[in-house]
């Protein structure tokens, strides 16, 4: 507040206006007002972290829940399941090595994922590597494939033994399981022979819903897996390519979060999503009983899964 006041000058008087002084911060009054904002931020930014975190879980979830829905969309359609990945030539049958085409069961899904242009643009008569149809539409990254915890990946080299480049390929979040069994047991495999896995996807797989004795709420259909551990892709299986059928499928013979190759995990603390058979999603912990989460990989292992 200001106070005016009259100064005689010769004969006349001249206002003087005078102002109160304001003191300043001490400097010690400002570090003390600094140290205070500090403690309040590191108090502040877990809760924010944990909400950013909470939220991108739903958003993984939400997204393993739409593609459990396309699945049973696929299944009303066709009877039956997309197979595990497509291999087989017309004189031997299933044929790991050399047969077509090589697409996996999320490429065949991807109209029921609202991505009929990009299926549109895939030749599902050529190899899932042909330069001319089909090299450019599998590195297309599809946002909804991608956990929203897992740093956005870019589309990946696969590598042969000789470090060539024989594909650049999509990223994903999600793989589909084999079952309980070791997918290395593929490799190596006599042409016309199927690598059948006791889960849900496997080489050539046809199955139909009522093929899972175990029940539906009891038998694991996918699951996450961080790119960190092994870069996957909802194209397909690359022969010739580094580990190209656990670049699909994954396996319940590793243990959760190990970060092991046929493994499931993710950017999550302490365990990893999976969608059902019936199109629910679970979280399991990385310390679930081992003996449940391989009675879950399998859909007619005949075991009791107790409640998880």
């Amino acid at each position: 507040m200001s106070v005016t006041r009259n100064h005689p000058v010769g004969n006349r008087l001249m206002p003087i206006t005078f102002r109160p002084v304001r003191r300043a911060f001490t400097l010690i009054e400002l570090l003390f007002m600094i140290a205070i904002i500090s403690v309040l931020i590191a108090l502040l930014l877990p809760a924010v972290q944990q909400a950013r975190e909470a939220a991108r879980r739903t958003s993984c979830k939400n997204n393993l829940r739409q593609i459990g829905v396309a699945l049973q969309n696929y299944h009303d359609t066709h009877d039956r399941l997309p197979p595990g990945w497509i291999a087989a030539s017309p004189a031997v049958g299933h044929d790991l090595q050399g047969g077509l085409n090589g697409f996996a069961w999320c490429a065949l899904l991807l109209p029921y994922l609202e991505q009929s242009a990009l299926h549109d643009q895939l030749d599902f008569n050529k190899q899932l590597t042909d330069a001319e149809r089909n090299r450019a539409s599998v590195s297309t990254t599809i946002h909804a494939l991608q956990c929203s915890s897992e740093p956005l990946t870019a589309p990946w080299k696969m590598l042969a033994a000789d470090r060539t480049t024989l594909a650049q390929l999509a990223s994903t979040s999600y793989v589909g399981l084999f079952g309980s069994l070791p997918i290395s047991g593929c490799y190596g495999l006599p042409a016309g022979t199927q690598c059948q896995g006791d889960g849900v996807f496997s080489h050539n797989s046809q199955l139909s819903l009522d093929q899972i004795t175990d029940g539906t709420s009891q038998t694991l259909m996918l699951g996450e897996r961080r790119s960190s551990q092994l870069p996957s892709t909802w194209s397909g299986v690359v022969m010739g390519g580094q580990l190209p059928i656990e670049r699909v499928l994954g396996s319940t013979t590793e243990k959760l979060n190990a970060g092991l190759s046929e493994g499931f995990s993710s950017q999550h603390v302490g365990g990893a999503h999976f969608g059902l058979a019936d199109s629910s999603v679970r979280y399991l912990s990385e310390n679930t009983d081992p003996t449940l989460y391989t009675a879950l990989g399998t859909i007619e292992g005949e075991e009791v899964a107790t409640e998880f």
